[in-house]
């Protein structure tokens, strides 16, 4: 499956291994676009695209008259300063990155002077990236999707499908900087909704299979996945184990429904890099990102896949059908 993805991607973009070399290759006066994301490639297909089509939007094709440079983190927050400092080192004109505050933190501690739009999950202000929403300041804007506030929407409408739910796990990363966050939320979210859960921390692949096993000793009957790069990275794998141990989980990307997972529910992330893309061009063409106010999602989406569903022996009730964005069967 990775395989097969890895040759979409390099088809769809033009050859990952060519990238910074098309870089190299152009004018001097084509600017570089620094694209730093903690995700990886094969997993980043759809959104790049996204990605690329805001930037010609804003009347920039890549190849054209701006190339990209991609790095990829996979997962891993501790790669992501040094490939930061290798984007500034190019140096590139803009930079923009996906996969959490963690990413844009690592492209602010670089640099203080070239322009960068980050896409973030959690409050931007919060995090130390910005002043305000309205109005920035500094080198850097971009777009949130809140993706980490959304927990307890994901808590309940699991609770939906399954109403007897005895325990529900919520899986995180610890090495995500939003994950004390997000825990508190969703235990505040649990305790409003009488909601025994149970907490688990995964923070690298060679711990997926031992959280299951601990699912399952705790009883717990449904599974909410909290956002994290690293679980994008092992999408197919995560919905597999969920499938093998037979327990209903809820994502926070329609990605993961349309690969096989029961429910997802978030912003539409195809729209948020787009916007990305629309914005790194306007920077590209002289507007300041201390200008630029931070953009916040004015839509969410609730996918449900019914053959997940009834292999699993659930019946989603059709209320809750009739609010689904898109329902798989």
């Amino acid at each position: 499956m990775l395989n097969m993805r890895r040759r979409q991607f390099i088809t769809l973009l033009g050859g990952a291994a060519a990238w910074p070399l098309v870089a190299r290759g152009q004018h001097a006066a084509t600017p570089v676009i620094g694209f730093l994301s903690n995700r990886s490639a094969e997993d980043s297909v759809r959104v790049v695209i996204a990605f690329r089509q805001g930037l010609n939007d804003g009347g920039y094709t890549d190849g054209q008259n701006v190339a990209i440079e991609y790095r990829w983190a996979e997962g891993h927050y501790d790669r992501l300063p040094s490939l930061a400092a290798e984007l500034v080192a190019r140096p590139v004109a803009a930079i923009v990155t996906a996969g959490g505050s963690g990413t844009a933190n690592a492209a602010k501690a670089a640099t203080s002077k070239i322009p960068t739009v980050f896409i973030v999950g959690t409050d931007p202000v919060e995090d130390g990236l910005v002043s305000s929403l309205a109005r920035p300041g500094g080198n850097i804007t971009g777009v949130t999707l809140v993706t980490s506030e959304l927990g307890a929407k994901r808590l309940g409408l699991l609770r939906e499908v399954i109403p007897t739910a005895g325990v529900i796990g919520v899986m995180l990363n610890p090495s995500n900087p939003g994950a004390p966050r997000v825990s508190k939320a969703v235990e505040a979210a649990a305790r409003s909704l009488r909601q025994k859960i149970v907490l688990l921390s995964v923070k690298d692949d060679r711990e997926l299979d031992g959280a299951f096993a601990v699912f399952a000793k705790r009883q717990a009957s449904a599974l909410v996945m909290m956002p994290d790069p690293f679980f994008n990275t092992q999408r197919d794998r995560i919905i597999a184990l969920a499938a093998r141990h037979a327990v209903p989980t809820i994502y926070d990307s329609r990605e993961f429904a349309v690969a096989g997972g029961l429910m997802s529910y978030g912003t539409n992330y195809t729209e948020v890099y787009r916007q990305a893309g629309i914005y790194a061009a306007r920077v590209l063409r002289g507007a300041k990102p201390a200008d630029l106010p931070v953009v916040q999602p004015t839509k969410f989406e609730l996918a449900i896949n019914l053959k997940t569903a009834k292999a699993l022996g659930l019946t989603v009730p059709n209320s809750l059908q009739l609010l689904a964005d898109e329902v798989i069967e």
